[in-house]
């Protein structure tokens, strides 16, 4: 159907009317150079009628144009049928480590070797473009923890600053108790069966100003539920000037406090010693019971005004011509 979305403008449609009630009449002889009263009954009456005829179809004219301008700044739209979205229920934040030891080459993607933040580009875009319906946030931290994207439908928005970040972005070290005292500020206002925080990171806490078990206990009295995933290889080998050694790159990777920030929340810990793990812990995220939510219903409108606005400029155009003709004779 057609809306007005302004039809409050349509008041001004009288004040042409009103003008011309209000103020006094023009007088038409100023142009004059000689006035003699004993010319005007020498005129002719057909011309005198063929000017007349003139002035009522400029006034015509102009009539239809001041309309269709009224109508115009009116914002007349065409609103279509209703269109219910897809929503799950879930809201989710996820949170991605940008510390240095992201850079950990420990990783294989598509038969090369990468780091471990490019790895989780990967996986965790596939896992965000899977998420139809869902609202999805992203937290990006290092020695400081920044809220990249809001909760919000567009998971395309989402997966793209996912893509554009890069390694000590936020710094070099790990703030993961800032993370999750992030994530709570921005979820609390969630019902309490919505609130999930997905933590990834390769370390230890080493920065921020409030620990991860103490963030992990704000979180749980908010019920915010967490999941967190430890990520990095148990043992890669390096070529030295003495040979081949075995090195763990994982040994900073605090496992027990991830463990216990998981089970304070009600949620897991999990372990992506590769790709392929981590591929299947998000597929296992991917699970989550969703919470059903009331329908949204989205209806697509598109703007008119366009079609009596240039009705208005033709009708315009031809008050000109028709003026200046007049005027030329």
């Amino acid at each position: 159907m057609i809306s007005l979305a302004w039809p409050w403008l349509l008041v001004v449609l009288p004040l042409p009317w009103l003008a011309r009630w209000l103020l006094p009449a023009g007088d038409d002889r100023g142009d004059a150079a000689l006035r003699g009263p004993h010319l005007e009954a020498c005129a002719q009456r057909p011309a005198a009628g063929r000017a007349s005829n003139g002035r009522r179809w400029q006034l015509l004219l102009g009539l239809l144009a001041w309309l269709c301008l009224v109508a115009a700044a009116a914002r007349p739209e065409w609103i279509g049928d209703p269109v219910q979205l897809p929503v799950s229920g879930r809201d989710l934040m996820l949170g991605v480590d940008l510390s240095g030891s992201m850079r950990e080459t420990d990783f294989v993607l598509g038969r090369r070797q990468v780091d471990r933040l490019t790895a989780t580009k990967a996986v965790a875009g596939d896992f965000i473009r899977r998420r139809v319906g869902d609202r999805i946030g992203l937290i990006l931290f290092g020695r400081q923890a920044y809220l990249q994207a809001p909760l919000t439908f567009d998971r395309e928005t989402v997966h793209t600053l996912l893509l554009e970040s890069v390694i000590g972005l936020a710094g070099k070290e790990t703030a993961i108790g800032d993370a999750i005292g992030l994530a709570v500020k921005r979820l609390r206002e969630n019902p309490a069966e919505q609130r999930v925080f997905i933590l990834l990171t390769d370390g230890a806490n080493t920065a921020g100003v409030i620990s991860p078990t103490q963030a992990a206990e704000l979180a749980a009295s908010a019920g915010l539920r967490i999941y967190t995933i430890g990520i990095g290889a148990d043992e890669v080998i390096r070529r030295t000037l003495f040979g081949n050694q075995r090195v763990n790159p994982s040994a900073d990777l605090d496992e027990e406090t991830l463990r216990q920030v998981a089970q304070v929340t009600g949620g897991r810990y999990f372990r992506a010693r590769d790709t392929a793990e981590l591929e299947g812990i998000y597929a296992l995220l991917d699970e989550l019971e969703p919470v059903e939510k009331e329908r949204r219903v989205f209806r697509p409108t598109r703007a008119l005004f366009y079609w009596p606005l240039a009705a208005a400029l033709a009708l315009a155009g031809l008050l000109l011509v028709a003026r200046s003709g007049r005027l030329r004779a």
